[in-house]
């Protein structure tokens, strides 16, 4: 299946924005929610590299400020420019999972015709969560 193209194309605007003076490598994500809301992010770097942030992040951090709450994004869409495509961090890949059911569609993409597709499970399989616990 296809990245959404308007996910893309907001991700790809994101990209556009993301502040990075340390590796120059820029990166956009935009996520569509259950009721067809879309949030985008891109990655924001400091020179205190722990604390710079992902576009995969900054993007649910934007819907969460929105009142968008775990469960209710259903697709994400991560672009970087060139020809590379690289799978989400794992600080990303559980946020992630807290905030996308299982099944939630994950694309990563780029300048050409490359992609590569997950699900949220795909990505963190068995992730922490808080399920069970009383």
């Amino acid at each position: 299946m296809a990245a959404p193209s308007d996910l893309k194309a907001a991700a790809k605007s994101a990209a556009g924005n993301a502040y990075v003076p340390y590796s120059d490598f820029p990166v956009g994500a935009a996520l569509r929610t259950a009721d067809g809301r879309i949030f985008s992010g891109c990655n924001v770097e400091n020179r205190s590299y722990p604390l710079g942030m992902c576009g995969e992040r900054t993007a649910i951090g934007t819907a969460a400020s929105a009142g968008v709450r775990p469960g209710e994004i259903v697709e994400l869409v991560v672009f970087m420019p060139g020809t590379n495509l690289f799978s989400p961090c794992g600080g990303c890949r559980q946020v992630i999972a807290e905030f996308m059911p299982a099944d939630g569609k994950i694309w990563a993409t780029n300048d050409g015709e490359g992609q590569r597709e997950w699900t949220a499970n795909d990505l963190l399989p068995d992730g922490f969560s808080f399920d069970g616990l009383s």
